[in-house]
């Protein structure tokens, strides 16, 4: 049977807006006038009236962590408690008194910022969070997900020493007395998650239910998730396995494609060989690129940079693999037509980025390989102009403005941050960017990244604008976070538009986001959202 909804703003993907759609099965068959669409639904149809709620395709957070969000989701939010070093303290001790945790089980927290700590701007170390309990090993993980912190208890159980090697390619830090201080960085944070208790694949299930139902609330209706590396404890195998349990339930609300993270070489052929590639599955549960972790943050001043640190002379950042490390990754994935996705912040781990994907192309030579670029910050011209002529793709985070304009400055100096955070300029130039959170290094709210892409301010304070020629026409936005985010994912004529044969996965929204006032973005509420033309989201 065909559904006609009527009476709405209907943003197909180009303007004018029009008035209606018509829906069949899970594909759109029509868009138009609500006459017309009438008339192709044909007698007995059912008819929805929007009532002039402004729709438009479903939101695509083209890159996430969907499992580390439903794992996220069972942990103390610290986000919200992230005031001064005390108020998270009084957090964790709250939370530890609230769950009664059996003695010696793991009490765990995510989302400070010691950035906005009042007073001293200081990680917590482990005597910190010896005060919230000396009898649990206690971590806590930064905003970023970039640094963990554990308390004394924690390193004992983990039997991390000052004699321990530093791992490659990360560190655990050590105190004025030289022993650990609780600190961990980038891959030293191994060494914590491979002691946390290993999560069942019905947990695996539950945590990415509790993540889409989220998600679904967002506007959200696809996902280009990094989850490999969600848990050291769990294999890749077992992630895939969850979630075709899930989608052979029909318990899947949210499109997954999977930026499958995995660490050498003879990871990357074992995945070949149990017959994964890109483009492998269906229009639910489908792999997508290698993606391959190049660096920090920028607020863990991990990011890599090609100088030292504007506010820590003598570093540079941490860059994750080397030169040649890049150069085999890349280059395997070259040569079995893997899409491939760097995360890449700092301009220092850029250089060696595109220098892989230059040599890459060189040796095996690929059209339309669609290799990208996730988070793309901090950039200097001839990368841009690198960037345009490699044809690369740029996953960005325009939310992530949100937090840096803060700090950016006083992080790489003025001159960086002259040429960074360049997205307009790019899509200008013909570069496909397309937009996302980070989920959960910010809640997945696509509502609130596209207001960041159009007035490049702070949310609540308004700080800013920062580079204000690079912000994003609320068209360029939707697109960015509809249509591009699709074609990253080879999948531009299958959704990401309101238009016959695509998948019927939109959302109706309470304002126009044309007419709307730009600092009121964020605040647009989500009435419905679809999924293949069935409701997963009523508010």
């Amino acid at each position: 049977m065909r559904t006609v909804y009527q009476n709405g703003r209907v943003y197909t993907g180009q303007l004018p807006l029009v008035q209606a759609f018509v829906v069949e099965n899970d594909r759109f068959v029509y868009a138009g006038t609500n006459e017309e669409a009438a008339a192709i639904a044909g007698p007995g149809s059912e008819t929805v009236d929007l009532g002039g709620a402004f729709v438009c395709a479903g939101f695509n957070d083209s890159h996430m962590h969907l499992l580390n969000y439903g794992y996220a989701l069972q942990v103390a939010d610290l986000s919200r408690h992230t005031g001064s070093m005390e108020e998270l303290l009084d957090a964790m001790r709250h939370f530890l008194a609230e769950k009664q945790f059996a003695p010696g089980q793991w009490v765990r927290g995510r989302g400070w910022n010691h950035d906005y700590f009042s007073g001293e701007h200081r990680f917590p170390t482990r005597q910190d969070l010896d005060a919230v309990s000396t009898r649990h090993p206690v971590c806590i993980v930064r905003t970023c997900g970039h640094a963990c912190v554990v308390n004394t208890k924690a390193l004992e159980m983990i039997g991390v020493t000052a004699d321990t090697p530093q791992p490659e390619g990360g560190c655990f830090e050590l105190g004025e007395d030289g022993q650990p201080n609780g600190v961990f960085r980038e891959t030293g944070m191994e060494l914590v998650y491979s002691k946390l208790p290993k999560p069942t694949v019905e947990e695996l299930k539950a945590m990415l239910l509790d993540a889409q139902k989220h998600l679904n609330a967002y506007g959200v209706t696809s996902c280009q998730t990094d989850d490999f590396d969600a848990f050291a404890t769990v294999s890749w195998q077992e992630i895939m396995e969850a979630y075709a349990q899930l989608k052979a339930e029909g318990k899947m609300t949210v499109r997954m494609y999977q930026q499958a993270q995995l660490t050498s070489v003879p990871a990357l052929e074992e995945f070949f060989a149990a017959g994964y590639n890109t483009g492998w599955g269906d229009e639910w549960v489908k792999i997508g690129p290698l993606k391959i972790l190049g660096d920090g943050s920028l607020g863990a001043r991990s990011a890599y940079l090609s100088r030292d640190y504007a506010d820590k002379p003598g570093w540079r950042g941490i860059p994750i693999y080397t030169q040649q490390q890049f150069d085999d990754l890349i280059g395997c994935a070259q040569r079995h037509g893997m899409q491939v996705a760097v995360h890449t912040i700092g301009d220092g781990i850029l250089d060696r980025v595109l220098s892989a994907f230059k040599k890459a192309q060189a040796e095996t030579p690929r059209a339309d390989h669609r290799h990208g670029l996730v988070h793309c910050q901090i950039t200097r011209p001839d990368q841009l102009a690198d960037i345009q002529a490699m044809d690369l793709h740029v996953y960005a985070q325009p939310i992530f403005l949100d937090y840096d304009i803060h700090m950016l400055r006083d992080r790489v100096g003025d001159e960086l941050a002259s040429t960074s955070y360049a997205f307009r300029t790019l899509m200008d130039a013909g570069v496909w960017v397309s937009s996302g959170t980070d989920c959960p290094v910010e809640l997945p709210r696509a509502l609130a990244c596209i207001q960041c892409a159009v007035t490049r301010q702070t949310l609540k304070d308004h700080l800013g604008p920062y580079r204000p020629e690079e912000a994003f026409t609320v068209q360029q936005a939707i697109d960015s976070y509809t249509i591009h985010g699709a074609h990253a994912s080879f999948e531009e004529a299958e959704k990401g538009r309101i238009a016959p044969g695509y998948l019927a996965d939109f959302v109706v929204l309470g304002e126009d986001l044309f007419t709307v006032e730009p600092h009121q973005i964020e605040n647009v509420p989500v009435k419905a959202v679809y999924v293949g033309g069935r409701c997963v989201y009523q508010a």
